[in-house]
């Protein structure tokens, strides 16, 4: 007989999926265990060196508001912070720090051994258990059981796993880590549909071996803007580490070109679909053939190591190819290549059979999150990893899951898009994916999400009472800013003309001149003499809300129809056979995705506006048969 333990949610992988997934259930009260390949490996950053970015930086921040740890954490780790897209308007500012790789790792695991009910085990997974076709228990390679309630596929890019670079193949997760070979087989044994996908990494070189000055110096912002919301900014300045740019050229691009019959991507090698908006080197050069130059961003692993991460050349080719092509990048022509790029072909499911709360649609208990979804990037498993913990948590208590909806979060929309969406490569989160984006701006992720963390049960007192204040100061400026006048002295006059400003005929709001393009609510502090002494975040929410107040406006009420589509509930027992007029391949996706709702039924490939209106018809004469009996 093997080892028998009980808990609550048992979590397979300890990546950054898994750690917020452990974490959430673990705080929420609920005895925790979480399988690693191995202890080193808990939140590993396998390839680019950093949190956030476009898009992504909205993620980290919506994780931070809910209770997550991902915010904090790089917080605590990070060499260097830019905030991207800032000559842009606010939708598309978004965060992004380069990280300690060594630190962000031991931080985060520190985290999760220290956290109470939260249990760390080195094993693999071979098997989920059901009883009466709900989960019940999960078993390692080596036999032991572990009785749980819920359990949460977080395996990254390990399952069944293999890197690849020219006619290297090693069975492998990243980093040469052990790959998970047995669990692949229990997933289709339960009847889930798996799919095959890929992603690589570049080169690390030797810092050593770089002449920086044939590159430009990539500095951090002046000013540190933190991640998480309970981050003092003024703890976290500090000097900086720096990156740098250079450029692939012709004779790079000759290189491979003459060498794409040994690229293990054209070779037919590699099965797996690879990410679009983040390709190999390769890919790039023959996609982009009118391309003369590609941007190199290099930047640094952490500061205990020399190791250089070569941003941009993500490669599987052969390891005397890889030499040739960076040697002929300026700045790396002695380069020092310390581990060579490479791909890794992985097995994930098909994110369709998920609920919006990522349970399996068919085995009540089941959740995944993260890249195991067929989803790319940090941040994104992350975020997935959260609303996997705490739905996993809500399902053992038997309490309703937390959804969110694509006019909540950006969270949102990433789920909706993997559960809703045709996903034939893996996905990425990207602002354009947004439709309500200036409503889900990254600066007020905390408004947004906040309280709705303090209902499930990861935000303190202290940090909810401290959101309410900030509304309530928001609230009370914009309303001083809409009701104080100015005239048309010559002070105010003379003010407009620095600012290049049209003078004014007769009174004005302050908060009028604030929406002015070439005035913002800082500039006006010099004509308003009553301004009070408020905190950056609040000036800064204040100056947003009022300057694009018509285009907020517009957005809301977008998003007012969008609910009513979203609150018309499709019945669970709904045969679509039985709809008249509804298109073969309507009923045919629409079986496959078993909506929620009307919304998430427009939402899906192969589903017309007619067949909408349809499903509308049907619906309604349904309602009022029920009224009448």
């Amino acid at each position: 007989m093997g080892i028998v333990e009980t808990f609550d949610v048992a979590v397979i992988g300890a990546g950054h999926a898994g750690c917020e997934a452990a974490l959430a259930a673990a705080r929420l009260g609920l005895r925790t265990v979480i399988f690693t390949v191995s202890v080193d490996s808990i939140a590993l950053m396998p390839c680019n060196p950093n949190i956030g970015g476009s898009s992504k930086g909205h993620l980290v921040r919506e994780l931070d508001a809910l209770g997550g740890e991902m915010g904090k954490n790089i917080d605590r780790t990070f060499l260097q912070s830019k905030m991207l897209n800032q000559s842009k308007g606010p939708a598309v500012h978004s965060l992004r720090a380069q990280a300690d790789k060594q630190s962000y790792t031991r931080e985060m695991r520190k985290i999760l051994e220290n956290t109470q009910g939260l249990v760390i085990k080195q094993a693999e997974v071979a098997e989920i258990c059901l009883t009466d076709g709900k989960v019940s228990s999960v078993l390692t390679a080596s036999g032991a059981r572990y009785l749980c309630r819920a359990a949460i596929l977080c395996s990254g890019t390990y399952l069944r796993s293999r890197c690849i670079y020219g006619d290297v193949s090693n069975p492998t997760g990243p980093n040469g880590l052990q790959a998970a070979n047995h669990l692949s087989k229990a997933l289709i044994r339960l009847g889930i549909e798996l799919v095959r996908f890929k992603t690589g990494t570049p080169a690390r070189i030797d810092g050593r071996t770089i002449d920086y000055s044939k590159m430009e110096e990539q500095k951090g912002d002046e000013n540190i803007v933190p991640f998480s919301f309970t981050t003092d900014p003024k703890k976290i300045q500090k000097e900086q580490v720096s990156c740098w740019l250079t450029y692939t050229n012709e004779r790079t691009h000759d290189i491979i070109r003459s060498n794409l019959d040994r690229s293990p991507l054209y070779s037919g090698v590699i099965n797996g679909t690879g990410p679009r908006y983040c390709p190999s080197i390769e890919d790039k050069v023959v996609r982009f053939a009118d391309k003369s130059r590609h941007q190199l961003f290099i930047e640094p692993e952490g500061l205990y190591t020399n190791e250089m991460y070569v941003g941009g050349m993500s490669s599987s080719m052969p390891e005397d190819v890889q030499y040739e092509m960076i040697h002929t990048v300026p700045g790396l022509e002695h380069a020092e290549i310390v581990r060579n790029a490479y791909a890794i072909e992985y097995d994930c499911i098909n994110p369709r059979q998920l609920k919006p709360s990522l349970e399996f649609k068919d085995i009540p208990g089941f959740f995944s999150a993260g890249q195991a979804n067929g989803s790319s990037g940090y941040e994104e498993a992350a975020a997935q990893g959260l609303i996997a913990g705490i739905n996993a948590a809500k399902s053992v208590k038997g309490e309703e899951p937390l959804i969110l909806d694509r006019s909540q979060a950006y969270i949102g929309v990433l789920i909706d898009d993997l559960v809703t969406k045709e996903n034939h490569e893996p996905y990425r989160m990207m602002t354009s994916r947004a439709e309500y984006r200036l409503l889900l701006r990254q600066d007020n992720a905390d408004l947004r999400l906040t309280e709705l963390g303090y209902q499930v049960g990861l935000i303190d007192e202290a940090r909810y009472q401290r959101l309410l204040k900030k509304k309530e100061q928001i609230e009370a400026e914009i309303q001083r800013l809409e009701h104080t006048s100015v005239g048309g002295s010559e002070k105010i006059q003379l003010f407009l003309d620095e600012n290049g400003s049209t003078r004014i005929k007769s009174g004005i709001s302050l908060a009028e001149l604030v929406r002015r393009p070439e005035l913002d609510y800082w500039k006006v502090q010099k004509i308003d003499e009553k301004h009070p002494d408020l905190p950056y975040d609040v000036c800064e929410q204040v100056n947003i809300d009022i300057k694009y107040e018509g285009y907020i406006r517009r957005q809301k009420q977008q998003v007012e129809q969008f609910r009513k589509l979203e609150g018309k509930k499709i019945p669970e027992d709904i045969r679509y056979e039985e709809v008249g007029s509804l298109r073969k391949e309507a009923i045919q996706k629409l079986e496959i995705y078993r909506p929620l709702s009307i919304g998430q039924a427009s939402r899906i490939s192969g589903v017309s506006p007619a067949d909408i209106s349809v499903l509308l018809v049907y619906l309604e004469q349904k309602r009022r048969q029920k009224v009448e009996k």
